[in-house]
């Protein structure tokens, strides 16, 4: 269907809290109506032939939000990878796994690379990410995996409408191709991908040049 499909696709699952306020729910209930739209995301990834996908899942910056909402983010993060370990993916968690914040459940997969079932797309999950604490850790590894072995991101897609970066693998993201979805995660559809993809084919990469 495309001739041109990106080898690394960044997400910025944006929009939860707006979602869950415009429902009349309290911002906390947005977190877990994000699940099942990016385990659906994924598939369509995979279909496509895309290698390697990045997640935001939450950041530093995130944990100065009321303890319920973070206790909210933190558990929709551990559930994503839960339904992810039934996929064909290659997933490493990338984030400071030192902090208090980092959860417990999900320090098997921190820094380093764990196969599920057969092995496939590479699966990269930000959690309690932080981009200064990223380029300290990248000068540094300690045997660990950090960011810098993460290839370029081709295609950078944010749903809520906002136009940031947030911190999002800035080295990485240097040249990425940035597309907005004036929609909030929640509401994710097949078409949001698939119009991103329809977007960047068109797209003049130059790298600088």
């Amino acid at each position: 269907m495309y001739k041109r499909i990106p080898n690394h696709i960044g997400i910025i699952p944006d929009g939860n809290r707006r979602w869950a306020q415009q429902q009349g729910l309290e911002k906390k209930d947005g977190y877990q109506k994000g699940i099942s739209p990016g385990l659906k995301l994924f598939e369509l990834i995979a279909e496509c032939g895309v290698r390697e996908v990045t997640f935001y899942g939450f950041t530093k910056d995130n944990n100065k939000r009321p303890m319920e909402q973070r206790v909210e983010f933190t558990n929709a993060c551990m559930k994503a990878v839960e339904l992810l370990k039934n996929q064909n993916a290659n997933l490493l968690v990338i984030g400071n796994d030192n902090s208090v914040a980092f959860p417990d459940e999900l320090k098997a997969y921190a820094n380093k690379r764990v196969i599920f079932k057969d092995g496939g797309t590479n699966v990269n999950f930000l959690v309690n990410y932080d981009w200064e604490w990223d380029l300290k850790t990248a000068l540094d590894t300690n045997g660990k995996i950090a960011s810098a072995e993460i290839p370029k991101v081709d295609l950078l897609i944010r749903w809520g409408g906002m136009r940031r970066l947030s911190g999002f693998l800035p080295v990485q993201s240097v040249y990425a191709d940035f597309y907005v979805i004036d929609d909030y995660w929640p509401n994710f559809q097949d078409k949001h991908f698939h119009d991103a993809l329809s977007w960047y084919q068109n797209c003049d990469v130059t790298l600088g040049g």
